[in-house]
């Protein structure tokens, strides 16, 4: 599909103003917290505690021990009470059991100056203060300023496209100080020239906050299109530098981060603490009292819940934002550092009617692929046409289904389609 003549965005109403001009709420009085044993999706980790030890607010629980190191850390001080499988978006996975002591006693917290600190430095400290992409991935931060050679930009995605989400905005309103000191140390491990933070028009108050603390003249706000998927990596910068690339933005000289990325990055080189809180913003048309949390990794959904209150008995409870987020089944999963929202929506079901080839979904599709069509070949289990339509490059955006006349969950077909292909390529190894 030519991108030239497509949409590949659209307009959605944003309903933020549940949560936008509401204070923060701070979380912090949970008797127990459950530590997940994964980074996103990747269950590898190695255990560091037992059952019995005293941990304190920044105590190494355990560390991922693939390809990647990604620490993990307690966000209390208390002990450690049992390690117990839960639900996460990986499945059944275990999760260290704290005890919380509810004296916040911190253990002993290196900092760093990235005025004086050299490149190497910095990325080591981010890789060992567990630093990960906020935005919902979880990538580790590290890797992306391994190899800097190339790079002349540094993009700081604040745009949060998707409804009902404004944890970053007032994650920014209240830390941008960090935010700042962030991005200057992400500019200096990536050797870049300029960094861009890129944030969505309209958001008057968070950009004249942003633009009041700009370092100097190497660092820039500039305002994108409210449009979704415009916080989607692929189509910020096909926004901002009229440019496409194959695999990784580094391939044109870019790196892209998540602005609570950059803000955690600030906190931890000032204070030390890895990230142990998350601003969360629990919303939905099925919530009473939408608003925004200040909460502990590890704190249990039903405890938001319990505070927001629900004003219907059907609904459905999504990890994430209403467009990209996953369904959940059970409410007892945790927050994690890449949580950024929990949406509660009331459950509709509509009827689909037969596919009105309008070609809406192909028009909009992000990726530039064919969801329709990756949907048929699905269907028939067409494994061969399902791979060359590109099913892999499916970001899950939802756009698809959203956009579709015919209310066909095009979405959900394609994404069966290409976790399909990719188990079926795996065995074949």
């Amino acid at each position: 599909m030519s991108l030239i003549f497509s949409k590949m965005q659209k307009h959605i109403d944003g309903f933020k103003s549940l949560t936008a001009n509401k204070n923060v709420l701070d979380v912090n009085d949970v008797a127990q917290v459950f530590i997940p044993l994964a980074n996103g999706m990747s269950t590898a980790v190695e255990l560091k505690v037992n059952v019995g030890d005293r941990v304190k607010v920044g105590s190494l629980i355990g560390h991922r021990n693939d390809f990647f190191y990604v620490p993990i850390f307690s966000s209390v001080s208390g002990t450690v009470v049992a390690i117990e499988k839960r639900t996460h978006g990986a499945g059944q996975i275990d999760h260290v059991v704290v005890e919380n002591d509810f004296k916040f006693e911190q253990a002993e917290l290196d900092t760093i100056n990235y005025e004086t600190a050299s490149r190497e430095e910095l990325v080591e400290f981010v890789k060992n203060k567990g630093i990960v992409g906020c935005g919902g991935a979880g990538f580790p931060t590290y890797v992306k300023y391994q190899k800097p050679e190339g790079i002349n930009k540094v993009i700081i995605n604040a745009v949060e496209c998707e409804p009902f989400i404004t944890a970053d905005y007032k994650e920014i309103e209240d830390n941008v100080r960090y935010l700042m000191t962030g991005v200057l140390a992400m500019q200096k491990m990536a050797e870049a020239k300029e960094v861009v933070i890129a944030i969505k028009t309209g958001k008057k108050l968070v950009t004249d906050i942003m633009n009041k603390a700009l370092p100097n003249a190497s660092v820039s706000v500039v305002e994108v299109p409210d449009a979704y998927p415009m916080g989607w990596e692929r189509t910020l910068i096909r926004h901002l530098e009229k440019k496409e690339y194959e695999n990784i933005p580094s391939e044109i000289g870019l790196i892209v981060n998540n602005s609570t990325t950059a803000i955690s990055l600030g906190m931890a080189m000032e204070t030390g603490m890895p990230i142990v809180n998350k601003f969360v913003t629990v919303s939905g048309d099925a919530l009473k009292d939408p608003v925004n949390v200040n909460v502990l990794v590890g704190t249990p959904v039903s405890k938001l819940l319990e505070i927001t209150k629900l004003n219907r008995d059907e609904v459905v409870l999504i990890n994430g934002g209403p467009m990209m987020g996953n369904s959940m089944e059970t409410d007892e999963f945790v927050i994690t550092p890449n949580t950024n929202a929990i949406t509660v929506m009331a459950e509709v079901v509509t009827e689909a009617i037969s596919c009105l080839r309008c070609g809406s979904c192909s028009d909009h599709c992000p990726a530039g692929l064919q969801p329709v069509r990756i949907m048929e070949a699905y269907k028939s289990q067409d494994w061969d046409e399902v791979r060359k339509l590109r099913a892999d490059k499916c970001i899950e955006c939802g756009l698809c289904s959203y956009v579709c006349p015919s209310k066909i969950e095009v979405s959900n077909q394609v994404i069966l389609a290409k976790r399909t292909i990719a188990s079926l390529d795996k065995n074949r190894r």
